[in-house]
């Protein structure tokens, strides 16, 4: 198993960032994510507690459930299914206020479910998946950081 973590200042809000990234849907704004719904509502909020994400991504499709809901400090989630096929035993993300707006840290825990896994999960997927990650930052710091002249464009 691999553990990666991401992170980002991203200069908005607290509540603006964590409603940004915990609506799937906008990472379609990266363009490395093709397709992103959600499936099921989660209690108490769209993507609260139980909601099933469907994420596609340039490199695989991924069916996640959110295990835990904190807004706007922390949500986690499980991958449940995917292809290629992984294990997947975390995934969260943290938002701290920090000087100049809202720290990110984006945390997962994976394997590719390969023959030799663990070497195909280090040297491929894992730099993969931090470029995807940072994608998808970069679009909600984008979103979240322009102007109204950006918006007029």
């Amino acid at each position: 198993m691999e553990t990666l973590t991401v992170r980002r200042v991203i200069a908005a809000p607290i509540a603006d960032v964590f409603d940004w990234c915990a609506t799937t849907t906008n990472y379609t704004r990266s363009p490395l994510i093709l397709r992103a719904r959600l499936a099921r509502p989660g209690a108490g909020a769209p993507y609260g507690v139980g909601a099933v994400r469907l994420h596609t991504w340039a490199i695989g499709w991924f069916r996640e459930r959110v295990t835990g809901y904190n807004p706007p400090y922390d949500f986690d989630y499980t991958v449940e299914r995917s292809f290629p096929p992984s294990r997947h035993e975390l995934g969260r993300m943290t938002f701290t206020e920090v000087a100049g707006g809202t720290e990110v840290a984006w945390t997962t825990t994976f394997q590719v479910r390969l023959p030799f896994g663990s070497a195909v999960t280090r040297a491929l997927a894992k730099p993969v998946i931090a470029h995807t990650f940072g994608k998808i930052l970069d679009a909600a710091d984008a979103a979240l950081t322009a102007g109204p002249a950006a918006d007029q464009m």
